[in-house]
């Protein structure tokens, strides 16, 4: 009987050793997503889930991953860098997941990282731009451009197609991508004959913005560059054009939500931002996501839901071409990514992990419209070639309405202004 009780106990731990590899017996491929569904950049969340779930029924529909169906393991860090954190330790720990893809603020993706990479469990992040997150390991994606690359695409937008001169800016210091974009929008626009007149700073959630625009507003300035997040944008704007600030807001794809006009109404008419895509880009591919989102959700899909929906198809084709389950099987899939063709655009991971991909400058128009204005090419960055004319993109089709942020309401008010970290 001992001698039973001992095969019995040394064969089913070879089984569940078995079980818990990589690329094992299992029928399924895990992958789990850490999101904030709740918080402060909810809609940012949410509108990347939406998406990633539409990508995953849709590869699950075509037959899963080499004859594997896809099981997402959704969870909500509520906005909180710390919770990421501890959410991405137990997908490496207990849950045996494959993949991770998350999260869309820089600093989530930060605290997340370092764990994905010590467990050697390849992350993909949809829409972190700050540097930082890819320098955290080998094992570390992202599918979105640098903000190296979006700060120079909107300090060389401001200085040739706004022809400005001076500038201020108005940063977030506690914020990794609004101190990291005002680096490099500083850094271009000087560098292309600019002069920053006035640099002022903020806090998010902040109500009052006064002395900031009687500072800016003493400057003079030709364009007022906001690195920031929609609420407090939206705030900063109608105060200034209250106060008769009437320079052009210029900013990046934190501002990116249906809540920029739904709270600056006409104070953000004539302002621009940066963004990885347009819906109101006329290519087949792009439409066709639009359409199949809108049948889906019952809103037109904002650019985090674009990136994220890329981001699980990019992950979707690494593990296949990887044809295992193995972390590093799916890294070196993942790294070999090139020319992928997303509805933001065309993917490439170049050395650092980064994806090289086109920038488009939105232009902000009455109605909540959010227009694409040009397509900037960035000098000095690697950036694709573009085959479109790129002013002559200033006029797109007409838009039904402004890009809804997310398909539900957040747990907190979608017009929150107090993001906890960085939106992207």
């Amino acid at each position: 009987m001992k001698r039973i009780l001992l095969s019995t106990i040394i064969i089913a731990s070879l089984l569940t050793a078995f079980a818990c590899q990589p690329g094992g017996g299992g029928d399924k491929v895990k992958v789990g997503v850490f999101m904030s569904m709740t918080g402060d950049t909810a809609n940012f969340g949410i509108s990347s889930v939406n998406g990633i779930k539409m990508a995953t029924d849709e590869a699950n529909a075509a037959g899963g991953i080499n004859g594997k169906q896809i099981e997402l393991d959704v969870q909500d860090d509520r906005s909180d860098p710390s919770e990421a954190a501890t959410i991405v330790t137990k997908f490496v720990t207990q849950d045996g997941v494959n993949a991770i893809l998350g999260e869309v603020a820089s600093s989530r993706s930060i605290a997340a990282a370092p764990i994905a990479q010590n467990a050697k469990i390849p992350m993909l992040t949809p829409s972190s731009t700050n540097p930082e997150v890819t320098r955290k390991g080998d094992y570390i994606f992202r599918s979105c451009f640098i903000d190296p690359v979006q700060g120079a695409a909107i300090a060389q937008f401001a200085a040739r197609t706004l022809n400005a001169k001076r500038a201020a800016i108005m940063v977030d210091r506690k914020n990794d991508y609004s101190t990291g974009l005002e680096k490099f929008i500083s850094q271009t626009f000087t560098k292309l004959g600019g002069q920053m007149v006035v640099t002022q700073s903020y806090q998010a959630g902040d109500q009052d913005f006064n002395a900031q625009i009687t500072s800016i507003k003493g400057a003079n300035p030709d364009v007022i560059f906001v690195p920031g997040y929609y609420g407090d944008v939206a705030l900063f704007a109608k105060q200034a054009r209250d106060k008769g600030v009437a320079a052009p807001l210029v900013g990046g794809d934190g501002w990116d939500a249906k809540q920029l006009f739904d709270i600056g109404g006409k104070s953000v008419v004539g302002s621009f931002f940066s963004n990885h895509y347009s819906p109101y880009d006329t290519d087949p591919q792009v439409q066709k996501f639009v359409n199949d989102y809108k049948a889906r959700y019952n809103s037109i899909p904002d650019a985090l839901a674009a990136t994220a929906y890329d981001a699980a198809r990019i992950m979707f084709d690494a593990i296949k071409r990887a044809n295992s389950l193995d972390g590093k099987a799916i890294r070196d899939a993942l790294a070999a990514t090139k020319d992928f063709p997303g509805v933001t655009g065309k993917v490439t991971f170049n050395e650092n992990r980064d994806a090289v991909k086109p920038i488009v400058m939105i232009e902000v128009k009455d109605g909540g419209i959010y227009a694409v204005k040009e397509r900037v090419m960035v000098e000095g960055a690697a950036m694709p070639v573009l085959t479109a004319t790129p002013a002559a993109a200033g006029t797109p089709a007409a838009a039904p309405a402004s890009p809804t942020a997310s398909a539900k309401p957040s747990a907190k008010p979608a017009a929150s202004t107090k993001p906890s970290a960085t939106p992207k």
